[in-house]
C-alpha cells in the first residue's frame, strides 16, 4: 500500500448543491427520465465532472449520466464503475428543499425548525448515537433531503476529483453512472451497457456507514382484478356480487400478525397491498410480494391465490384474474460467483478507517437489475438515513467516509490486478 496523500473533500459543498434541486420522479410518467427536472441535477453533474478532469462527462436523452476517469497504470485491471442515482422519492415532496446543518451534534432529539411538529428522536434513529460531535444535515422539515441518493452522488465526484488530483493513487480505468428513475423502479431500464464497458459496479446508495449489501429482496408484482355482477341496488336481492366488498374481503382476509412490511423484519418476507381501485362491477388490487428466496415468493403468491379462492366461493358468479410479473432478483445468486468484489469492498472499508458490516437489503437497487444484466452489483454505504421522508438526515463525517471507501476501492482492484 503507497504512502496516502492527506484526504480533503468537497462532499458537503456538492452534496448542499444536489438537494436544493428537484429531482422528484414519477411513477405515473411513461417518459424516460420520467420527469424533466431530474436532468437539472444531470447537467449539473456533468458540468462539475468535466471540471475535475473527467472530459467524456455526458448526459444522454434519457437523463442517464457517463464519464470515465482513465486508469493511469500499466497494470491489466477490470473496469469498475460507481452508480448512484438522481431521482427522489415521490413519497415525499422534493420541492423547495432547505437543507440545515447541525455542527458538534451532541445527541438528543433534532426539532426541524420548518415544522416543529417533525422530530429526528434518538431513541427512534438509534444510529444518531454514532454521530456524536459529528454535523448533520437535515432537511427544514417541510420535505426530504435527498440523501438518498444525492449523498452518493457527492461522494462519487468528491471521489474522483480526489483521484484525479493525486495521481500516485494508481487505478485502473473508472466509470461513472448516475442513473434516473430508481425510484420508481425503472433506474436502469435505458441504461447503456455497452458504452458503460465495465466488468464490475458499485451502487453508492446505502445506510449506516461500514455497511455493504450483498443481498436484497427478490421481488415480484401482483395484479388481481376481481369481475363482480352488477345490478340496480333498488333490485339487487339475490343478483348483486359487489367488487369493491369482494377486494375488502380479499384484504381483510390476509394474514395481519404476518407476512405485511409492519409485521416483519430481518429475512422475513411480505405480502402488500399498495394500491385499490374500484367500481361495483369491478376491481383492481395491486401487491409487491418480496422474498428473499425464489420459494419465499411463490408461497406467497399461493397464499394469494388461495385466499381469493376462498373469498369467492361466496360470491359464486363473480371470477377473478391474477398476474404476477418479476421485478428483481435477489443480486446475492451473481455476486456470489464473484467474491473479489465483497473482498475488496470489505478491505476498503477498513482501510476508510472503519469496521465493515456485510448486511442484506429489505429492498432492491439498481445493483440488483445491472447484477443480472450482465453487471455484478453490490450496494456500498452513502450515509443515508430515515429516507423517503421528513426526517431524512445524513452525516458529513460519513459522507466523508464514503469518499475514502470509494478512493481506496479503486486503488485495490489495481493493487491486486
Amino acid at each position: 500500500m503507497p504512502t496516502w496523500p492527506t484526504f480533503d473533500y468537497t462532499v458537503l459543498e456538492r452534496f448542499l448543491r444536489y438537494v436544493v434541486i428537484d429531482t422528484q420522479s414519477d411513477p405515473d410518467s411513461p417518459s424516460c427520465p420520467s420527469t424533466e427536472k431530474q436532468k437539472d441535477l444531470g447537467r449539473l453533474l456533468v458540468t462539475e465532472l468535466r471540471a475535475i478532469g473527467l472530459r467524456d462527462a455526458d448526459i444522454d436523452g434519457n437523463g442517464y449520466v457517463y464519464a470515465t476517469l482513465p486508469a493511469n497504470t500499466g497494470k491489466s485491471v477490470p473496469v469498475i464503475c460507481f452508480c448512484s442515482h438522481m431521482d427522489t422519492s415521490p413519497d415525499c415532496s422534493g420541492t423547495n428543499v432547505k437543507p440545515q446543518l447541525w455542527r458538534n451534534y451532541q445527541g438528543g432529539d433534532i426539532t426541524l425548525p420548518g415544522d416543529p411538529s417533525q422530530v429526528i428522536r434518538a431513541a427512534e434513529h438509534p444510529a444518531l448515537a454514532a454521530q456524536i460531535g459529528n454535523e448533520i444535515v437535515t432537511s427544514n422539515g417541510t420535505t426530504l433531503l435527498g440523501a438518498d441518493n444525492k449523498a452518493g452522488l457527492a461522494e462519487i465526484v468528491d471521489a474522483m476529483r480526489f483521484l484525479v488530483q493525486h495521481p500516485e493513487i494508481k487505478h485502473g480505468t473508472i466509470k461513472v453512472l448516475f442513473t434516473p428513475d430508481e425510484e420508481i423502479g425503472r433506474g436502469v431500464d435505458k441504461a447503456d451497457l455497452k458504452r458503460l464497458a465495465a466488468d464490475f459496479a458499485y451502487t453508492i446508495d446505502g445506510e449506516s456507514a461500514g455497511h455493504i449489501e450483498d443481498e436484497t429482496f427478490s421481488a415480484d408484482g401482483a395484479t388481481v382484478v376481481i369481475d363482480g355482477v352488477s345490478a340496480h341496488p333498488g333490485f339487487a336481492k339475490g343478483k348483486m356480487e359487489n367488487a369493491i366488498k369482494i377486494a375488502a374481503r380479499i384484504i381483510d382476509a390476509l394474514p395481519k400478525d404476518t407476512c405485511t412490511p409492519e409485521t416483519t423484519e430481518g429475512k422475513e418476507g411480505f405480502l402488500h397491498p399498495h394500491g385499490l381501485s374500484a367500481q361495483l362491477g369491478q376491481a383492481t388490487l395491486k401487491f409487491i410480494v418480496r422474498d428473499f428466496t425464489e420459494q419465499g415468493l411463490r408461497d406467497k403468491e399461493a397464499l394469494l391465490e388461495q385466499t381469493i379462492k376462498q373469498v369467492l366461493r361466496d360470491f359464486p358468479r363473480s371470477t377473478y384474474r391474477l398476474e404476477i410479473k418479476p421485478q428483481y432478483r435477489n443480486m446475492k445468486e451473481v455476486l456470489d460467483k464473484h467474491p473479489q468484489i465483497i473482498d475488496n469492498a470489505m478491505e476498503a472499508v477498513r482501510r476508510a478507517g472503519l469496521a465493515p458490516v456485510k448486511s442484506s437489503i429489505r429492498g432492491g437497487t439498481d445493483g440488483s437489475r445491472l447484477s443480472f444484466m450482465g453487471l455484478p452489483c453490490p450496494n456500498i454505504f452513502a450515509g443515508e438515513h430515515a429516507f423517503h421522508s421528513t426526517l431524512e438526515w445524513v452525516s458529513v463525517q460519513d459522507m466523508e467516509a464514503a469518499v475514502r471507501t470509494i478512493v481506496h476501492l479503486a486503488a485495490l482492484w489495481e493493487e491486486r490486478a
